[in-house]
């Protein structure tokens, strides 16, 4: 299998940085990739608070002693991660972002920039859609070769006969993985109006959840094609100032909602609409997950 398109995210990635997780772990993508557990393990990292369902064995009699409150010993134990891309295949994913690069395009590189930086650091890698006719997930594995794997059947599921929505992936997640991951789901500003509140508090329980939403062009000016109709927009649509007017309002309406659904989540999110500012919309990603967390 070439490489085509690991090559040209490696090409293109210019910095590094790190993912922090709030669930069982304190960091992910750190080099190191340490997890706080609670019990006894490698290495001992700080003391703490006791809570029902510790171990009574890495309690500390004599610190407790000096503080008058029951103290337990946490320590560090490595741990390597499972990543989860939850990808968009709906066919408005062949539409133009509003810089007018294939939405497509940019959710691939972005979704494969990170998880190259996932697989780079030991991780193990996973991914989730949709194409017209069934569900195809990918096991967690290593290597460029499974990265390469998962981003060319991404390319090829996004089709003008994919009406899905990302509500049967999440879901068929959370009915076939028993295990924690870090979920990471890239999709429009409607594949987030259409996510299930219930299935994202689900999700949140155990996993750690981001977002990458991927910008769309406005429907105004001259020959603008229509994925919906498969066909261009008349002229007097087009070029209809009135229209034009109603529907800028609305498409704020509309990113208002998303953006105050995922807030109200506590999910941590950014926009990307370039191939070319990749690497700075990851590091705002993993910067407001590391302040969220």
């Amino acid at each position: 299998m070439k490489l085509d398109y690991v090559s040209r995210i490696s090409f293109g990635l210019q910095r590094y940085k790190t993912i922090y997780t709030k669930k069982a772990t304190s960091r992910v993508l750190d080099g190191s990739y340490n997890s706080i557990y609670k019990g006894r393990s490698m290495n001992f990292d700080e003391l703490r608070e006791y809570v029902p369902g510790d171990d009574i064995k890495d309690i500390d009699w004599k610190a407790t002693s000096r503080s008058q409150k029951v103290l337990v010993r946490q320590y560090i134990a490595e741990k390597k991660h499972n990543i989860m891309f939850v990808m968009d295949t709906n066919r408005r994913m062949l539409a133009d972002t509003d810089k007018g690069e294939e939405k497509r395009d940019v959710a691939l590189i972005a979704g494969g920039s990170l998880a190259y930086m996932v697989d780079h650091n030991g991780d193990y890698v996973s991914a989730i859609f949709p194409d017209s006719k069934s569900m195809r997930m990918f096991p967690f594995k290593r290597g460029l070769l499974n990265l390469e794997n998962i981003l060319s059947n991404y390319h090829d599921s996004v089709t003008t006969e994919n009406c899905s929505d990302l509500n049967g992936a999440l879901s068929y997640l959370m009915r076939n993985i028993r295990r924690r991951m870090i979920i990471v789901i890239i999709t429009d500003l409607e594949g987030v109006k259409k996510l299930s509140d219930s299935v994202i508090r689900q999700l949140l329980i155990v996993h750690d959840v981001l977002l990458i939403n991927v910008s769309d062009a406005d429907m105004f000016g001259k020959k603008i094609y229509s994925v919906e109709r498969n066909d261009y927009l008349p002229p007097f649509v087009t070029e209809n100032k009135k229209l034009k007017a109603i529907s800028m309002k609305k498409r704020q309406e509309l990113k208002e909602f998303c953006e105050e659904k995922l807030n109200h989540h506590g999910i941590a999110h950014v926009t990307v609409d370039e191939t070319d500012h990749i690497d700075r919309n990851l590091i705002e990603l993993l910067e407001k997950h590391k302040l969220w967390k």
